[in-house]
């Protein structure tokens, strides 16, 4: 198996190198800040509090400031709902008290930019949802259930994504970690694993990503997470 993913890694990287796509030739690793959006969205999705609780400690140290861990958080009752974004929410408020108490000053940071409110929702999401997968999005699925086309719309890539305190990278790759976090969504996996490479994150990122949440989830979702990304990468 690791041959295997470090064979189709390779093949994955030269392709690109070959395309010469600035996007898709991007960094090599994953920074402490991506790393750590990763793991907070896997154990969010997971309803793991204790490690979860650990890995805000470690994003909160890694330098991101409590609005952009709180974005993270938010943004996962997109794909893990209510209770587990309310229930990560939470943990952070605790685990922010208790760094205050023990004399750590997190930096606040900025919040997100003001937005019309008057704005055409559906078009800004639609444009949106459609520079991130390459194409406007169709399908039986949507022609089923009309409405919930209109709520990726005009609510995930339109409110959530229209919100600046992340970027599409980092919405990906939490996106990523939140999925692979709950293991039997592959389609989907698959589907955001790709969107994330149209947003500049390379073969070599996701990769990583993959070692990380093999390490901090666990071997389940690690080796999941690896199918995935070899069958994606065999695509390519």
């Amino acid at each position: 198996m690791l041959k295997k993913s470090l064979l189709l890694l390779t093949l994955a990287v030269c392709i690109a190198g070959f395309n010469g796509n600035s996007e898709a030739v991007a960094a090599k690793a994953l920074t402490a800040k991506q790393a750590s959006i990763v793991t907070v969205a896997a154990f969010t999705a997971q309803g793991d509090l204790p490690n979860l609780k650990t890995a805000l400690n470690e994003a909160l140290d890694n330098g991101m400031t409590v609005n952009e861990v709180k974005e993270v958080l938010v943004q996962m009752y997109a794909y893990c709902g209510f209770p587990r974004s309310l229930n990560g929410i939470n943990t952070l408020i605790a685990v922010l008290d208790e760094r205050k108490a023990a004399g750590i000053v997190d930096e606040i940071g900025r919040d997100a930019t003001p937005v019309d409110p008057k704005r055409d929702r559906y078009a800004i999401g639609e444009k949106t949802q459609t520079e991130l997968v390459g194409r406007p999005v169709a399908g039986r699925t949507y022609d089923f259930a009309p409405v919930i086309g209109v709520f990726l719309k005009e609510h995930l890539f339109g409110d959530i994504f229209e919100r600046d305190i992340l970027n599409r990278q980092e919405r990906e790759l939490a996106t990523v970690g939140a999925l692979a976090g709950i293991g039997n969504v592959n389609a989907q996996l698959t589907s955001h694993m790709r969107v994330s490479m149209n947003t500049g994150i390379s073969a070599e990122q996701l990769q990583e990503t993959v070692r990380l949440l093999d390490k901090k989830a666990g071997p389940a979702t690690g080796s999941n997470a690896q199918r995935v990304l070899d069958s994606l990468l065999l695509q390519k």
